[in-house]
């Protein structure tokens, strides 16, 4: 037998130097007859001695390939590896050459394989004959790990490309069709199986990956073309056994003596391959398997999980047990959801054949939960085989899953992933809609509510209401439409059981469920016309191919012939149901118009046109009407013949209501006549009628604008027009103006009519802002929503797209309304919706749902609050109040305030950063106004602020070159605002704002190194001689913030042109005096820095530093200047001597002076000056070569570790746990899978060696179920 201890030690060959096998033929010997023809002139593997050696030496010698064997074998490997890769040349024709070679010299042909699988891997190295024969398997692993080529981590496996993709196929088909050539006498040869798999064994112990991942595939292949030939072997013992026990059960007369001889000899010979094919499989499985199904790479791990599948599939008898489910099971709890995919869809092979579910009872029973669990995996992929699993475990028994399982599953169809959904609707449908009562059968061809999907609609309906979740019947209904598309476009059916009355014996539907089949009826419509998913479960539309298009095309045409007869008899009937009539006017949108005419419909027609008037007439709720007007708009079609009739019945409909809301406008206007709650509703009811109409058909010849401006500016005067009535007077104006804008842009009109639309726009928009003062909140947000969309509208972008004739209609809202629009903003929109809470604790549910539309009502108004702001039509200032609130109502509007301050960078970065700056001063202000001057810098309320600066700067980015001058911007306003209100206690004491400046310091670190400089010159310009000497905790601000600006820019002596050229040139060009003089500045550029605005927006500086002047000490190097000391370091300022003080001021410089000494000032003599600079540049020597050392300790730190883990060949993957909790649901559902979870699968130990890259092999790590599974789920006593 072959034990695995022999595959790990070394190479062997067996004690045989003059066999040559048979040249008939290794490619079909079905009886075995070459089967073991060398096996009675060999012995078992053992180790060679040296002469022995030197024999197979000598052999190899006398084929002249002792001498230069490894570069003419190396070619000849190359060309295997190549030819597989190319995969041009048949597979079954280049292992016949393969087969040839070794017939003629299978060591030379053996070690062709052994590189074959060495390049394979991607090593650059190649085993010689020498190294084949004289070392063990160890050092020639060892040897080629130390040629592996490192600088990349690809290897073919994983190589991306076609090319690649297609090699792994190959290289896979190779091994089997390998196998399967050899399996009838070189697979027993006892060489080059052998070989092989010691090879393989060993190479998946390295620590190579490439050589781990490669390894692991081959063996596993190996394995399972080796299951193959079993399988085979199995069959054939069986039938000699079965003509043995025939020809043995004849008659003595009729029985042949020497076919019963040879049919044990041949049972004997099967019998003895039988068990050598075990010993490789033995082999294999627990030299290869057992270490890497939990190997740290989840690739190698998803190989052997898909392998082991394949086994237990393809060889039941054998491997279809106990002993290997576990594996699968144990691996179900992978952290790569690649594992668990490949553990899936591994079970559903198994699950599909339902002659193997009783051997799957006891895993069913004891993985069942996890696979269920599965069903929520954060891994789509996973979650959908998970689904597809239970369903066939569904079909193999029902009684194996509880209600609670497939309740766990139902739930899934309202997914808004598709193939969740799909797969869930699939398993919904099995479950309770496969199974059909035999009764049925006979009446399969009745159709209505008589026919066999009247129970299954009802099922649907039951199931719909059931999981409270009515607004997703589009999903329902999408979900189950692969599976059950018979049932769902049983329209039929539908409509008899509407319709019809219920026969004898049979319960008839409820109103909530025949709501219910409306709503499904009407989705299963809209899916079937539209064929595409419902919003938000798709990408987008996807081209239909032919086949779908002409199914399309005759469900509309089904659609059109049964609903045009049978709409108008449920209009009737549901006509005073304001839910089933909005659903069933939905129907008319999905109708191919044509057939009206082609099957002379046109009095089905006329019908439904009545029953929709009679709609209009009894409802007065906005979706109803709203329903009425769509409908009457996909049937006004010019298209279609139909047209004329329906325009007319439309017209007749209109003039009706217009000349009724013009009377009883009339009436309800009357000067001294209180109008009466009934007027009011007549009104109200007829005005909310038109405005449905008027939101899709153009009713500008009823010239209804006068009639609602008047009622607007008349519930002005009074202030007593019931709210309804405004709200939709002013959306019928609104539509008014839209529609006559519509006329004007289309057409070429005079200039009278835009002449009155100007007039007609700006009064209407005058009126809406007077609304805003409005008491009654309703009417305030329907003027804000109107008034937001009309400044959009009539914007200057009006006159895009060559539209300039439109110039006389563009309208800028003046400040007061811009002011007022703010306001609105302010009071209705920021604030907590606890202020409205009224609620009692019985409507719970109804007061969530009440707050979730409040919310949406109020993100809707800030929306379009902020598209005024992105389109420049307000000031970008206002933007302020909005941003200071990101933090405050993240949770709310914290999308929204993020992509406009997103939007506005775009459009004017400085502008942007002035107003986040404002914002943050805005919070400043008030602040100080509710703290004091005295307040806490550790308080909630300023820390708030700084956390909001640290957000806004993150919205900056990393490239610092794009938003260079807006940072500068910010932080010229930041300083200015900080030292613009003086301290009234004198100036001893910080400025008021002074504290603004650690705010500010959050957004140092989005400076460049040179503008850290330039703004720390500017904050000078800012500062007196007793605020640079202060140390007092007031001052921590400005300390903090001058530390921020000096961070990383005291080594930086050069200017940003001198930097920029050091690029290319040597450190010697830095100091030469060409460059300095460049530098140099004229008398009227030094002038122009003198004052604040030069110095910010100084154009000929903005190459170098934009909005920012050159550091003052960079302009010359003729005398330059001691480094300036920094208060907060020294504790104390020394003036420069006079003699230098006048050497600056004869130099032209660009700097902007600094505060003049102060008269009391002793000046200190020049030699202990001199002697204080020369220590503090000893000091400062020192502290740069102190940061230097600790760089490069740093650096050569983080080398060792990157070459220490690309010594091991491990990815950063490979150091975290292969197992964790993989649920979308909550830790709970789960809580002691996970617990105690440790896999040491490799235990890596570098010996050093001369060039640190020899690897020792790996420790053989034995299976332990410990080391992935709990106690929970090993102390069940299954296996």
């Amino acid at each position: 037998m072959i034990a695995t201890s022999e595959f790990q030690a070394e190479f062997h060959f067996p004690q045989e130097t003059d066999t040559q096998l048979s040249s008939d033929t290794d490619f079909e010997d079905p009886d075995g007859r070459n089967a073991k023809k060398t096996k009675g002139k060999t012995t078992k593997r053992g180790k060679k001695v040296p002469a022995e050696k030197g024999l197979a030496g000598g052999k190899a010698g006398s084929h002249g390939r002792m001498n230069g064997h490894h570069q003419e074998n190396g070619k000849k490997s190359m060309m295997l590896f190549e030819v597989v890769k190319i995969g041009k040349s048949a597979t079954q024709s280049v292992v016949d050459d393969w087969i040839e070679s070794y017939k003629h010299d299978r060591d030379v042909a053996l070690l062709d394989l052994i590189n074959f699988f060495i390049q394979c891997s991607g090593c650059k190295g190649g085993v010689s004959a020498e190294m084949f024969h004289h070392m063990q398997n160890s050092e020639i692993i060892r040897k080629m790990t130390e040629e592996f080529d490192e600088d990349s981590g690809d290897y073919p496996l994983t190589m991306a490309g076609p090319q690649w993709k297609k090699f792994k196929s190959n290289f896979c088909e190779f091994i089997g069709v390998l196998v399967r050539q050899c399996q009838y006498s070189i697979i027993y040869d006892e060489y080059m199986m052998d070989t092989v798999i010691s090879l393989l064994t060993g190479l998946s112990d390295s620590q190579v990956r490439a050589f781990r991942h490669t390894s692991t595939l081959a063996a596993m292949k190996l394995m399972t073309a080796l299951v193959n030939v079993a399988l085979n072997l199995s069959i054939n013992m069986d039938n000699t056994q079965r003509q043995y026990e025939t020809e043995r059960n004849k008659t003595i007369g009729k029985r042949a003596s020497d076919k019963l001889e040879l049919l044990l000899q041949k049972r004997k010979e099967l019998q003895e391959n039988q068990d050598e094919i075990e010993n490789m499989m033995n082999a294999i499985f627990k030299g290869v398997f057992i270490h890497r199904y939990r190997d740290a790479i989840a690739e190698i791990r998803a190989v052997c999980i898909e392998e082991i599948g394949v086994w237990m599939k393809m060889y039941s008898d054998a491997f279809l047990n106990d002993s290997y489910l576990k594996y699968v099971g144990w691996t179900m709890h992978d952290k790569q959801g690649e594992v668990r995919l490949k553990c899936l869809t591994a079970l559903q092979g198994l699950y599909h054949n339902r002659e193997l579910n009783a051997r799957l009872e006891l895993f069913t029973s004891r993985f069942k939960d996890r696979i269920v669990s599965m069903t929520l995996d954060k891994e789509y992929d996973v979650a959908v085989q998970a689904i597809k699993l239970l369903t066939l475990v569904l079909n193999s028994s029902e009684e194996v899953l509880t209600a609670e399982d497939c309740e766990s599953v139902y739930h899934l169809v309202y997914s808004a992933h598709r193939p969740v959904a799909v797969a869930a609707g699939e398993f919904l449908y099995k479950k309770l809609f496969s199974s059909r009562d035999p009764a049925e059968e006979g009446v399969s061809k009745r159709r209505g509510r008589q026919s066999p999907n009247a129970n299954l609609i009802k099922t649907t309906v039951f199931f719909f209401l059931e999981s409270e979740l009515h607004e997703h019947g589009a999903y329902l209904v999408d979900s189950m439409w692969d599976c059950a598309t018979e049932l769902l476009k049983d329209w039929e059916c539908m409509i008899s059981l509407l319709l019809d009355e219920p026969i004898l014996g049979e319960e008839a539907l409820t109103d909530r469920q025949e709501s219910a089949l409306i709503e499904i009826m009407l989705c299963t419509i809209r899916q079937a016309a539209e064929c595409h998913p419902p919003v938000g479960r798709g990408t987008g539309k996807r081209v239909l191919t032919a086949k779908e298009k002409k199914t399309q095309l005759d469900d509309r045409t089904r659609i059109t012939e049964l609903f045009a007869v049978a709409l108008p008899l449920l209009l009737a009937k549901y006509s005073v149901d304001a839910e089933k009539v909005t659903n069933l006017l939905q129907l008319p949108q999905y109708f191919d118009l044509e057939i009206y005419t082609t099957g002379r419909l046109e009095k089905h027609l006329e019908s439904l046109l009545r029953q929709i008037k009679e709609v209009v007439e009894k409802h007065t709720d906005t979706e109803v009407l709203e329903a009425c007007s769509k409908t009457y708009h996909a049937l006004c079609n010019e298209e279609f013949t139909i047209f004329n009739r329906v325009d007319i019945a439309r017209s007749h409909l209109l003039d009706e209501l217009v000349d009724k809301f013009n009377r009883l406008l009339e009436d309800f206007l009357q000067e001294g006549e209180e109008p009466d709650e009934d007027d009011a509703y007549q009104v109200l009811s007829t005005l909310k009628r038109i405005t449905a109409f008027h939101n899709a058909h153009n009713l500008s010849k009823w010239d209804l604008f006068t009639s609602t401006f008047k009622l607007l500016t008349s519930g002005i005067e009074n202030g007593d027009m019931p709210e309804q009535i405004v709200i939709n007077a002013m959306q019928c104006t609104h539509y008014a103006i839209l529609w006559q804008l519509a006329k004007v842009t289309e057409s070429s009109s005079n200039k009278e009519d835009m002449a009155t639309l100007r007039k007609q726009m700006r009064a209407f928009c005058m009126l809406c802002q007077r609304y805003l003062s409005s008491v009654n909140t309703a009417v305030k947000e329907q003027a804000f929503t109107v008034l937001c969309d009309m400044l959009l509208i009539f914007s200057h972008q009006i006159v895009s797209s060559g539209r300039d004739m439109l110039e006389l209609l563009v309208y800028s809202p003046d400040s007061s309304l811009q002011s007022e629009l703010l306001n609105f903003i302010l009071d209705h929109v920021f604030i907590d919706q606890d202020d409205d809470d009224n609620s009692t604790g019985n409507g719970q549910q109804d007061d969530e749902a009440s707050k979730i539309e409040a919310l949406h009502k109020r993100r809707n108004l800030l929306a379009a609050y902020c598209k005024l702001i992105i389109y420049n039509i307000v000031d970008m200032k206002t933007g302020a109040d909005i941003f200071k609130q990101y933090m405050r109502y993240y949770n709310d509007y914290g999308d929204i305030i993020k992509e406009t301050m997103s939007k506005t960078r775009q459009i004017d970065k400085i502008q942007c950063a002035k107003t986040l700056i404002l914002s943050l001063q805005q919070l400043f202000k008030e602040m100080l106004s509710d703290l004091g001057h005295n307040f806490d810098r550790s308080s909630s309320v300023f820390s708030g602020i700084k956390e909001l600066a640290r957000r806004f700067s993150l919205t900056f980015g990393l490239d610092q070159l794009k938003t260079r001058e807006a940072i500068a911007m910010l932080h010229k306003d930041g300083i200015e605002f900080a030292f613009q209100e003086p301290n009234p206690q004198g100036e001893g004491h910080p400025p008021i704002n002074l504290a603004f400046l650690d705010i500010l310091s959050e957004f140092s670190s989005k400076l460049l190194r040179q503008d850290k400089k330039t703004v720390h010159l500017y904050l000078e310009r800012f500062m007196t001689f007793q605020m640079a000497l202060q140390r007092e905790d007031c001052w921590l601000p400005l300390i903090s913030y001058r530390n921020s600006l000096q961070a990383g820019g005291d080594d930086d002596t050069m200017s940003v042109i001198s930097a920029i050229s050091s690029r290319s040139s040597t450190s010697r060009s830095k100091k030469a005096k060409p460059i300095v003089g460049k530098r140099k500045m004229t008398e009227v550029e030094e002038s122009s820095c003198s004052s604040s605005d030069g110095m910010w927006i100084n154009q000929q500086q903005t190459v170098q530093t934009p909005v920012m002047i050159s550091s003052p000490h960079l302009t010359s190097t003729v005398l330059r200047d001691p480094k300036r000391i920094r208060p907060e370091e020294s504790y104390m300022v020394y003036p420069v001597p006079p003699e230098q003080q006048q050497q600056q001021i004869q130099q032209p410089s660009p700097q902007v002076q600094p505060p003049q000494s102060q008269p009391h000032q002793i000046p200190m003599d020049y030699n202990t000056q001199v002697a204080w600079m020369l220590a503090q540049r000893q000091q400062e020597e020192v502290r740069q070569q102190q940061d230097r050392v600790a760089m490069q300790y740093a650096k050569m730190r983080s080398h060792t570790q990157h070459a220490i883990r690309r010594g091991a060949e491990l990815m950063e993957d490979d150091e975290e746990p292969i197992v964790e909790d993989v649920m979308m649901s909550s830790e709970s559902r789960l809580e002691d899978l996970n617990e105690g979870m440790d896999f040491d699968t490799m235990d890596i130990d570098l010996p050093p060696s001369k060039n640190r890259r020899e690897r020792s092999e790996l420790k053989p790590d034995f299976f332990d179920p410990a080391s992935i599974m709990d106690d929970s789920v090993l102390n069940v006593s299954m296996f």
